[in-house]
């Protein structure tokens, strides 16, 4: 079958691809056969590694369900306030008034080109020399100070990229039945550009998730990358602590997406999507894209 992107590959272009399929597969059992040896060669594959993680009930308990906890609460407060906070900025951007669409801008751009890693440190430090938060909850609010700014910026641009992948006639059809400018961004573009936007959105959740552990790392947060020092310190075994770590990530990560893509197909079956799709990279969308919603209040 023929795609507008592609040709569909012939039987030699088959044959190549399985070919090269099963060098990267030998390629890469070697590769795992190699590393699986250093960690035998360091006894790092010896059952008393790993057998706690079943055998000791306490190792969740105590380290990695609190870690784990900690991380969620960190990441769902960072993602309920940044959400809403992204869409308002998003909708600021596309609005035709310079005094609304200036500032808006410069704080999205502002807050996109620093690293959430400084957002955090200055958070802490703000926090320290002028509130009275107490130091045992500084670094969420910290956290979550870093992760609200720097994602809210990037959501902004995710929103007014799925604003602007939708066709121009559903802005003129809004104006053809007498919608204001607001009533069409609310009742019309927005509800179908969630279906485009959402892909997008759920990549930033997860970086929203996965960057808690800088908190971790330097401000002291008792996430769930943190509980690996601990861990080492009760059972001296790093790897496998760091590989179980990695495989909770990795199942509540795919829990999200997998939720993100049956309500995707759920939208789209409800026929409020256009088809569009917003790319994870939106720094490129021109803002005076084809959709013709510049008029945004």
């Amino acid at each position: 079958m023929t795609s507008v992107l592609y040709d569909a590959p012939g039987p030699k272009a088959k044959a190549r691809n399985w070919i090269y399929s099963g060098i990267f597969v030998v390629l890469f059992g070697l590769a795992l056969w190699w590393v699986l040896s250093l960690m035998a060669e360091k006894n790092q594959l010896d059952a008393n590694k790993w057998t706690p993680f079943i055998t000791d009930s306490q190792i969740w308990t105590t380290f990695l369900i609190p870690g784990l906890l900690e991380t969620l609460k960190a990441g769902v407060i960072a993602m309920v306030i940044a959400l809403p906070l992204g869409a308002l900025l998003g909708i600021g951007r596309l609005s035709d008034h310079a005094w609304v669409r200036g500032p808006v801008g410069a704080f999205v751009e502002f807050f996109r080109a620093i690293p959430v890693l400084m957002l955090m440190l200055f958070g802490n430090q703000l926090y320290r020399q002028f509130t009275d938060v107490s130091s045992d909850v500084r670094p969420l609010y910290a956290v979550v100070t870093g992760l609200v700014l720097y994602n809210a910026a990037v959501i902004a641009e995710i929103v007014r990229a799925g604003v602007l992948s939708l066709p121009r006639g559903q802005t003129d059809a809004a104006k053809a039945i007498g919608m204001r400018k607001g009533q069409t961004m609310f009742y019309v573009l927005i509800p179908q550009a969630v279906t485009a936007m959402l892909p997008a959105l759920v990549s930033q959740l997860v970086v929203i998730l996965k960057d808690t552990a800088l908190g971790g790392a330097l401000l002291g947060l008792a996430e769930l990358l943190s509980m690996n020092r601990l861990i080492s310190a009760n059972y001296s075994n790093t790897i496998a602590t760091l590989v179980v770590i990695a495989l909770i990530y990795i199942a509540v990560n795919f829990t999200l997406t997998t939720f993100a893509s049956w309500l995707e197909a759920r939208l789209r079956k409800s026929k409020k999507g256009t088809g569009a799709v917003v790319a994870g990279d939106v720094a490129e969308v021109d803002a005076g894209g084809a959709a013709g919603v510049g008029e945004a209040p």
